[in-house]
């Protein structure tokens, strides 16, 4: 859970919030702007600031009447899987109340404050109250596989089914759940002890050892499966920071690795077109951050920061996110701004399959040879430095892969660019022409040169220029390809 941040109205709530602080050390204090004095952090606009910090992520812990959080938040509830914790405690720290972020762990969070305040959390949950354990959001190393399955199992076991647990979990076992019969070692290589199926007469638990190649139990709605991670029980974890690269558009595209984490992380950050491509690999608890492709700075630190709180943060990256996309912009933000409190982030960065590399596997192997990469757009490099490079790459006869061809504000780079490299090639070179890789719509075509338009290309296009000795072939069903010979003579 990321560190709370506690929002008081007037200074004389501060006793109660620094008790808090206790229970949560790196909690920050907010309070109005001349109203409080001891705040850590002054804020002119109380509905403002509870929204956003609401929208990122954090938990809310405010030292105020629970109406005013209520009425605050409402607007922005659309799906309890991605709710923090908010709770409200009276002034006077005689109550404490846990109102939303039940699956983000706000009982607990309850409890603790309400220790040390010396009074009883206001919990309402039923099934936590019965059982003394809540199964939605279990502990520190294990992780639900199948959370959507929850509500119904749950609803199951209040109705009176037992539980047989397969696997070791204290935290199971020292509950109340109705649990008739368990094994120690959960195992895909021998029968359950009762087959979970729907129909079964009987509730499963599976505790299976995390594993990046291990069966993922046999998850239902009669049976829950969790994942189990000692090594993300105690101590916890770094702060992590991945950067992926999902590929063109396809899920098939994506690498078992990049995958795990989609599937894991606690925090997806990126163009929405992107989360919006991986979006099918998102489980309910994963919080999605959105945003538009021109922020990419904002995106590096908001990422950046959203680590350094706590839990796996995920930037997505169409292609590899080490070309023309997020992994140095989240390094030229690390190295620009410095923040303490990022030097602890464990920083990783995960290879996906680029556009030029699509496109060249759909026609053949234009890359063949000596190739390079020049980005048209000109917002971060002037055109000269871009036409100087097209120049010297015509001229030692590389195959150019162009990103950023055309958009709906710069089309005249692309004729220049022809004209350059005209200058150097001939007008019968091949060129591909890949729009949409991986996504509906998606087109390859191949052309000359000297045909090359500026209606052949947008942002979702990437080209490929052949060099003097890029060939184009034909099989009999009358398949294109285009290949460039590995040797080089004159």
């Amino acid at each position: 859970m990321n560190s709370p941040a506690i929002i008081i109205l007037g200074e004389g709530s501060i006793p109660v919030a620094r008790l808090v602080q206790r229970v949560c050390p790196e909690s920050v204090i907010y309070g109005l702007i001349n109203r409080t004095q001891s705040a850590d952090v002054t804020i002119e606009n109380f509905g403002e600031t509870v929204r956003a910090l609401f929208q990122s992520g954090t938990p809310i812990v405010g030292v105020c009447a629970a109406g005013i959080l209520i009425r605050t938040i409402a607007p922005l509830l659309t799906n309890k899987w991605q709710e923090p914790p908010v709770l409200a405690i009276a002034e006077n720290g005689s109550a404490v109340v846990p109102l939303l972020g039940g699956l983000q762990g706000v009982n607990q969070l309850a409890g603790k404050i309400a220790a040390v305040l010396q009074v009883p959390a206001a919990i309402t949950t039923t099934g936590e109250l019965r059982f003394q354990t809540t199964l939605l959001s279990p502990p520190s190393g294990y992780t639900l596989i199948n959370p959507e399955d929850g509500k119904t199992f749950i609803s199951n076991v209040l109705a009176g089914q037992p539980i047989k647990l397969m696997g070791k979990a204290p935290w199971l076992t020292n509950s109340q759940l109705p649990i008739v019969e368990s094994v120690e070692t959960y195992s895909p290589h021998q029968p359950p002890l009762e087959d979970p199926t729907p129909n079964s007469p009987f509730l499963t638990i599976q505790i299976v050892p995390w594993e990046p190649t291990a069966p993922m139990g046999t998850p239902n709605p009669n049976c829950l499966v969790y994942s189990y991670h000692p090594d993300r029980s105690s101590p916890p974890s770094p702060p992590t920071l991945f950067i992926l690269g999902i590929g063109s558009g396809s899920l098939t595209d994506i690498s078992p690795d990049v995958e795990a984490i989609l599937r894991t992380a606690t925090h997806w950050v990126g163009y929405k077109t992107y989360l919006d491509l991986a979006e099918p690999l998102r489980h309910p608890h994963t919080l999605r951050h959105e945003s538009d492709n021109r922020v990419e700075l904002d995106r590096a630190c908001f990422a950046l920061d959203l680590a350094a709180m706590g839990g796996t943060v995920a930037i997505l990256s169409s292609g590899d996110p080490g070309i023309y996309a997020m992994a140095a912009t989240v390094f030229e933000v690390l190295e620009r701004e410095a923040k303490p409190e990022w030097k602890i982030i464990d920083i990783k960065v995960y290879p996906g399959i680029s556009a030029m590399q699509s496109a060249a596997a759909l026609v053949g192997a234009p890359l063949g040879h000596d190739f390079c990469a020049i980005s048209l757009s000109d917002i971060l490099k002037p055109w000269d430095i871009i036409a100087q490079r097209i120049k010297a790459a015509a001229q030692a006869d590389f195959v150019i892969a162009i990103y950023n061809p055309v958009s709906r504000q710069r089309v005249w780079q692309l004729e220049q660019a022809q004209k350059i490299l005209l200058t150097w090639r001939s007008p019968q070179t091949p060129v591909v022409c890949a729009r949409n890789l991986g996504r509906p719509g998606q087109t390859v075509a191949i052309k000359v040169l000297e045909h090359l338009t500026i209606d052949d290309a947008d942002m979702r296009t990437v080209l490929i220029i052949g060099s003097s000795k890029t060939r184009v072939i034909q099989q009999r069903d009358g398949k294109t390809w285009v290949y460039t010979p590995r040797y080089y003579s004159h």
